[in-house]
């Protein structure tokens, strides 16, 4: 007899996707080598500015510019609000009430985190090129690396526990994956953050997924689904 569609869809999947599963371990290793090292340098790598230079040097196309500045747009504040929005409202109009709240927590939180550890580490922005987009507050770690990979990878995360077609879900984690990738360049060659900083971004933020796709799957075993 073939599956009920809709009983695929209000089953727990308790399974991380293998895809999220590794990028939670390189966003762990990288975590702990950037701790350690600002435990012992207090400031940016000597990496971070040698990979600045190094872009500002090379420039690249002509299009890049435009092109950085339209993706990074893709990370900030009122272009990830409307994400949540609408795919909150999607789930809920689909009554997958638990994924909807986890898909708003997860960002809210994970907003108010980046904000609070920037406060308490400081870092100045970069200062050995010219910034190419206006920005402000501190560097420590990249509000858009950081704030892309929260919500993005938590919504393809979460998708992949209510989504049963497989194809569909490496699909939507690969398609995040590169997005939050982007978004997190485009930061360092518009010159407004250090490389370790988006790398700091983009470990937060996964992790932070990880931890809400954990959260949520378990809420979904003990309710029995969705639906």
């Amino acid at each position: 007899m073939a599956a009920d569609p809709s009983q695929s869809l209000s089953s727990p999947r308790r399974r991380m996707p293998p895809i999220l599963t590794g990028a939670g371990l390189i966003a762990g290793a990288i975590a702990v080598l950037l701790l350690l090292g600002l435990i012992v340098d207090h400031g940016p790598f000597a990496f971070d500015a040698d990979i600045l230079l190094g872009l500002r040097h090379w420039g690249g196309p002509t299009w890049l510019r435009a092109v950085a500045v339209d993706v990074t747009a893709l990370g900030g504040g009122t272009v990830l609000t409307i994400i949540v929005v609408l795919v909150a409202g999607l789930l809920a109009a689909e009554r997958l009430w638990l994924t909807a709240g986890a898909t708003i927590a997860a960002s809210l939180t994970g907003g108010w985190a980046v904000e609070l550890i920037k406060l308490q580490v400081g870092r100045p922005r970069p200062d050995v090129v010219p910034h190419l987009v206006e920005v402000s507050h501190m560097s420590f770690p990249s509000g858009h690396a950081a704030s892309s990979a929260v919500v993005y990878l938590t919504i393809a995360g979460l998708a992949s526990q209510v989504t049963p077609n497989r194809i569909a879900q490496r699909y939507l984690l690969a398609v995040a994956i590169l997005l939050v990738g982007a978004i997190g360049c485009s930061r360092v060659y518009l010159g407004v953050h250090w490389p370790s900083d988006v790398l700091a971004g983009w470990s937060f933020g996964t992790l932070w997924a990880l931890g809400w796709w954990l959260v949520t799957a378990r809420a979904r075993a003990s309710i029995g689904g969705e639906r």
